[in-house]
């Protein structure tokens, strides 16, 4: 074990030397280095996280910051906080520490004895999130905005990034992501969703792909529509994206029609989304990747007869079993309130793919109701999705697939 991780820890390293002097995590935790006067380091971390600061990871090096009027320290992983130094004459308050890479890491700010803020988790990211020497870049596109029929007049932003190796006049394989718009920032987003694809597409474990990132919706009076559209356990979303959004990115590339070569995915009420579309429109969706997925009861109204997200793992034992592939995520500090317990209901919806020998993997991770375990495990968890894919082919049997916690 430890000679792999000095294997995978020299692998990095050189890696990272080829992206160092153009990215800007490597160029904030660089200034970072040279200590907390250092000239325009506020600016720079304003710039590159945000005016209160925030976490930034380039290998070992983990650089917490925050705002405060008060001097600040932060705690990890449970331990005694640690002192931070103030960044130049600002507000902000800095630590820089190495650490491993591979797992997440709770941390917890706090000024004169008292929190500042919830307690958070950070990623120690893996070799593949970060960008490699050589390896081709994906094209994102310009913002859309789609006004919905389905959805009563309901206005919602989009965007499709095309990995390399996509031909817009071949029909390519896709995945649809909710909260499509934390995605569109790259490496600087915490999935760094568009370096993981192609690095995963440079060694053949994806096929190239298009991503189709979506942004909940506002109806038309401002009300904000995503725990309708993500929670309701309907096809209604289904068909704003296969009557609505999806003809409009063909418009661009053309897309494969068949669930084998279809993913979905989400975080939360995103996650029980991405099932929902599964669920109800297997042939158009069979591959499900679901991170602290809110299977609980947010949109449960039996008033009206209308089924919530609660009632998955017992739908997943008694109804007619679909042809899908899930990869599933949470963790034991996720939450619980008067919805439900969501590590609970993701225990029981692992446990009854598990009973109906679905084909799907449960990672069971320390995090909260955040995408920290999600954006280690994301290099893993894609190429699983897509694992044996074959553009000659339009379905699989997954019904024999290993299913399994780790």
């Amino acid at each position: 074990m430890k000679k792999l991780t000095l294997v995978a820890l020299s692998l990095m390293s050189s890696m990272m030397l080829c992206a160092q002097q153009a990215h800007p995590l490597a160029q904030l935790i660089d200034a970072a280095r040279q200590g907390p006067s250092r000239a325009g380091l506020a600016e720079l971390i304003s710039t590159t996280l945000t005016p209160k600061g925030g976490v930034a990871v380039w290998g070992q090096e983990f650089l917490f910051v925050t705002a405060s009027d008060m001097p600040a320290t932060v705690s990890i992983n449970g331990q005694p906080p640690r002192p931070m130094e103030r960044v130049g004459n600002s507000n902000l308050w800095m630590r820089l520490e190495l650490m491993r890479v591979g797992v997440t890491y709770a941390y917890q700010y706090s000024a004169d004895g008292k929190p500042l803020g919830a307690r958070s988790d950070v990623s120690g990211y893996n070799p593949d999130s970060y960008p490699k020497d050589g390896v081709p870049k994906g094209k994102l596109s310009d913002k859309h905005v789609i006004t919905s029929k389905i959805y009563d007049g309901m206005k919602a932003d989009f965007w499709y990034y095309a990995s390399p190796g996509v031909d817009p006049n071949v029909p390519s394989p896709l995945m649809v992501w909710q909260d499509g718009q934390t995605l569109i920032a790259g490496d600087l987003s915490r999935l760094r969703l568009f370096t993981v694809t192609e690095n995963l597409v440079a060694q053949k474990r994806i096929p190239p792909m298009v991503h189709v990132l979506i942004a909940p919706g506002f109806a038309p009076d401002g009300k904000a529509m995503r725990s309708i559209e993500y929670d309701t356990v309907s096809d209604r979303y289904n068909r704003f994206l296969m009557e609505e959004v999806l003809p409009e990115v063909e418009k661009e590339y053309k897309l494969r029609q068949d669930g084998y070569s279809r993913g979905i995915a989400g975080e939360s009420s995103g996650g029980i989304c991405s099932l929902n579309s599964a669920w109800f429109n297997p042939e158009k969706f069979a591959r499900v990747h679901s991170t602290i997925g809110s299977f609980t009861s947010i949109q449960w109204h039996p008033e009206d007869k209308r089924a919530g997200g609660n009632l998955y793992p017992f739908m997943v034992r008694k109804m007619p079993k679909r042809n899908i592939r899930v990869w599933m995520s949470d963790g034991t500090d996720d939450l619980e309130n008067d919805h439900g317990s969501w590590p609970l209901q993701n225990i029981q919806l692992a446990n009854s793919l598990k009973m109906r020998g679905y084909d799907f993997h449960f990672r069971f991770g320390n995090a909260t109701h955040d995408s920290a375990q999600a954006a280690i495990d994301l290099p893993e968890s894609l190429a699983w999705l897509w694992r044996s894919y074959d553009p000659a082919k339009t379905s699989e049997d997954f019904s024999d697939g290993p299913g399994g916690e780790g």
